[in-house]
């Protein structure tokens, strides 16, 4: 199974998510997301066999325990692309600075700790609080993109976060199908 640890967005966000995506609707060799699947990423870990699900639980646990955050309100807004504005492959709302961005930071980095600790491989970059909004499948309209990621600055809102959760994607031709396996609160 494919999974990733995640913090989700509430369903009661969708229509905003869908609000900032909008702008983006009719560039050319972008694919938005769903909205009702939105969340951050805290750690991707891709083909896991079903045994290890207990393991990878208890090590959320600590995760959890070791980041030592109370739920906290984060606040989504703005946006961004990866890898960078020359080559984009995702576009992304972030996290606001001061909104939230630290404890998803420390949430993030014991649940890096924990997983690589357990064989999993460790993260090739910099942890980025987001959620993405589109995947850029090819570059007919670059321009139109970076245009619309330079000149908007939207807030999409702002949640309570209470909980890391493990998730299990499914990979379909309509897009990807998430089931959540587990979840551990703060």
């Amino acid at each position: 199974m494919r999974c990733f640890v995640s913090v989700d967005l509430p369903s009661s966000l969708a229509d905003a998510v869908a609000d900032v995506q909008a702008p983006f609707a009719d560039c050319a060799g972008l694919r938005l997301t769903d909205p009702t699947q939105a969340h951050c990423t805290l750690k991707f870990l891709g083909d896991t066999a079903p045994d290890r699900v207990d393991s990878i639980e208890t090590a959320l646990e600590t995760a959890v325990d070791d980041a030592g955050v109370d739920p906290f309100d984060c606040t989504v807004g703005g946006l961004g692309v990866f890898p960078s504005m020359a080559y984009i492959s995702v576009v992304w709302a972030g996290v606001r600075a001061g909104a939230g961005d630290s404890e998803l930071t420390a949430l993030a980095d014991a649940v890096e700790a924990e997983l690589t600790a357990l064989g999993f491989d460790p993260a090739d970059h910099d942890f980025t609080p987001h959620t993405t909004l589109a995947r850029m499948d090819d570059a007919r309209d670059k321009q139109r993109v970076q245009r619309r990621v330079r000149e908007t600055d939207p807030t999409v809102g702002t949640f309570q976060v209470d909980g890391v959760r493990l998730t299990q994607s499914t990979l379909t031709d309509e897009g990807p199908v998430y089931e959540t396996v587990s979840e551990i609160t703060l």
